[in-house]
């Protein structure tokens, strides 16, 4: 075991993490009291019940999904929901377990928390064995950064304090921060999160005496029973959804895996290129779709409230297509066409239909376009069929406007 890391002197500044200034407030060491939670809607804009009609949003997430699909439900989206992954914990925690022994035996000289949620269920774990006052104890001493403010919150909760943030929120900017501001050969704790990164692990295996690891949860697969990631891929590939939510790369990465397996991949790059928009929280959770040629929106605060914001207003100053007809005004806005004040759902052949039109403003589209723009493999008549039945829905005489042995057009 290395000595304990010296506190800070103006002679070697570099060599020690910053210690942290505020206090925190006492408390018995054993004691674990969550921090406060981040309420879904904190950044959210405000509050209209009917600012994301008719907009449809595929939310991928397992943990905290339901703060996403209230927050999108209350303003009148419909939400698809399809965890591509799911937070499993062991049956046992015995393995949770003997790396927390080995952590206490350890005392190491620096702990990098990751997450809060981790930090959480790592101390109750703990707790609940009767090893919480010895974790604690063992980690007094100890130089602990933290990934982000939520893992901060984490340690503070379990009544330590820390000595430094990432300066991205990232598990790379955080071992950087470790390499560049702490001597070599020391013992280094890392709690880790759903996949284990393991060229991070190396980098700090690389230039330290002893690297310790705790993962309190891991993300998997869901079972091959669970159609709803299926449904979901052919959704976005047919066009079905105007946006998709992500909250972690493993649910992207998750999410692309199960496109391969169909044999839709391109097809659903395609569509998250073009027609559905992608959302990521963050830069980590970007870096997937932007490997693969999608430019996804992301708040520039990492937060859920601040993704939630993000897409409502996205959607409602981006993703509506607004025409000037001598009807009146017309917004195709999702699966819904505004007709003055007035809004109609659209089915899906309809809405293909009157999306190639509005998109058209005005200009002919002819037949063949609007029956390769139908779903499926549908012919002119069928198309005819569709049209006829449109006209019905949208009962306003003369909008679509029939140019004889040429095509279809919004009369504006």
């Amino acid at each position: 075991m290395t000595s304990r890391i010296p506190a800070p002197t103006p002679s070697e500044p570099a060599r020690i993490g910053p210690a942290n200034p505020e206090a925190v407030v006492d408390r018995p060491s054993h004691a674990f009291k969550a921090g406060p939670a981040e309420p879904a809607e904190l950044l959210s804009p405000v509050f209209q019940p009917n600012q994301l009609e008719g907009f449809r949003i595929g939310v991928t997430s397992d943990r905290r999904s339901s703060d996403l699909i209230d927050a999108f439900e209350r303003r009148g989206a419909r939400v698809v929901h399809a965890p591509t992954l799911r937070m499993a914990h062991s049956q046992e925690d015995g393995p949770l377990l003997a790396d927390t022994r080995a952590m206490i035996a350890a005392r190491p000289d620096v702990l990098l928390a990751t997450t809060a949620y981790g930090v959480r269920r790592w101390f109750e774990v703990a707790e609940a064995d009767g090893l919480g006052d010895a974790l604690t104890d063992s980690l007094a001493e100890t130089k602990i950064l933290v990934r982000g403010p939520k893992a901060r919150g984490g340690i503070r909760a379990a009544g330590l304090n820390d000595s430094g943030m990432s300066d991205s929120e990232t598990t790379a900017s955080l071992v950087t921060k470790v390499l560049s501001e702490y001597p070599t050969g020391l013992t280094i704790g890392i709690q880790v999160h759903g996949f284990t990164d393991e060229e991070q692990l190396d980098r700090l295996r690389a230039v330290h005496k002893q690297v310790l690891v705790v993962a309190p949860y891991r993300w998997i697969a869901v079972d091959d029973t669970d159609e709803r990631v299926y449904k979901l891929v052919e959704a976005i590939c047919a066009g079905q959804l105007d946006c998709v939510t992500f909250t972690s790369a493993p649910a992207v990465h998750a999410l692309f895996g199960a496109a391969e397996g169909m044999g839709v991949y391109l097809a659903l790059v395609a569509a998250l290129q073009t027609e559905v928009v992608a959302a990521a929280v963050g830069p980590v959770t970007a870096a997937p779709l932007e490997a693969a040629g999608i430019v996804p929106i992301q708040p520039t605060r990492f937060r859920m409230g601040a993704l939630i914001r993000l897409v409502c207003e996205h959607l409602e100053q981006n993703q509506i297509v607004r025409v000037a007809t001598l009807q009146g005004p017309v917004a195709l806005r999702g699966c819904v066409i505004e007709i003055g004040d007035t809004r109609i759902p659209l089915p899906p052949t309809a809405l293909a239909i009157m999306r190639a039109l509005v998109r058209a403003r005005g200009a002919v589209v002819s037949r063949e376009e609007l029956t390769l723009a139908l779903p499926g493999l549908v012919d002119d008549h069928a198309m005819e069929v569709s049209l006829s039945r449109l006209r019905q829905t949208l009962a306003t005489p003369g909008l679509v406007a029939t140019v004889v042995k040429r095509g279809y057009r919004l009369n504006v």
